[in-house]
């Protein structure tokens, strides 16, 4: 079986560390990449320079996504802030180049059930649709995540089914699916099942064990699993590796070793 590409999520992992160390440490235990989702307070040309330093790749990161004091996550369902909206687009792709990313998250937002009206989706289909028209230009794909409501309460995504809809709606062919292994478990799905359904609109995949979040191996995923599935189903891209270590990073990287030097079944992932 093939080996699989892994991204060190740096947002959770080595942050004991400045964030250019963190692209450095990634790069020394294992990792081809890294990802982070709001790079945007260090100029572009200094995360390239960083990238080029350590001769990793970075998989994908967010469009701005709004307040996050305010807890909000993502502005993309707002109607109100339609040119809000579109002044990320210009700003993340424009960053997006400069650092070579080819996948950017387009986030949708939070708003209770309760309050939800056809013109959140209706908004929403319209940014995704904008966003994809303009990334397309620069060979970019717009990727959307479902987040589990455990993890982040009122996400507008929580599914990847809901997911896939927008995307279909959108109409656009490159806008494309982030699963997140532990959003799918997390929302009582199979994620087996979810892998195998959507396959041809995964364009990321994140790993995280549940529950805990922690390192693959330290809850009840069945990693083995998945990995076999989405082998199964030709999946080629990036592991994103998100998840909150349970003690330092670097003591919990056991399992991605195995996963490199051995393709046995006998893995972790």
């Amino acid at each position: 079986m093939a080996g699989f590409k892994y991204s060190a999520h740096i947002g959770y992992l080595f942050t004991e560390m400045p964030l250019a160390e963190r692209i450095a440490a990634a790069a020394r235990h294992g990792f081809a990449a890294v990802e982070y989702p709001s790079p945007y307070h260090v100029p572009a040309q200094e995360v390239a320079d960083w990238l080029r330093a350590a001769n990793v790749a970075y998989t994908q990161f967010g469009l701005h996504a709004g307040n996050a004091e305010r807890g909000e996550k993502g502005i993309a369902i707002f109607p109100e802030r339609r040119e809000e909206f579109r002044q990320s687009v210009a700003s993340g792709l424009d960053y997006a180049k400069t650092i070579g990313v080819r996948m950017v998250h387009a986030m949708a937002g939070i708003v209770p059930t309760g309050d939800r009206k056809p013109h959140h989706w209706e908004t929403y289909i319209e940014n995704l649709a904008y966003a994809a028209q303009q990334a397309a230009r620069h060979g970019i794909t717009i990727i959307v995540e479902p987040m589990s409501a455990g993890a982040v309460p009122d996400y507008f995504i929580e599914t990847p089914e809901k997911a896939v809809k927008a995307i279909e709606e959108a109409g656009q062919s490159n806008i494309a699916l982030l699963l997140d292994i532990y959003h799918t478990v997390s929302m009582g799905l199979d994620p087996d099942e979810q892998i195998r359904k959507y396959a041809p609109s995964i364009a990321h995949v994140h790993i995280a064990d549940f529950p805990g979040r922690h390192e693959p191996g330290t809850g009840t995923i069945d990693f083995a699993s998945i990995r076999q599935t989405l082998d199964e189903v030709g999946y080629k891209g990036w592991l994103g590796c998100e998840y909150s270590p349970e003690g330092q990073t670097q003591a919990g990287l056991g399992w991605l070793k195995e996963a490199i030097s051995s393709a046995s079944t006998h893995a972790v992932f």
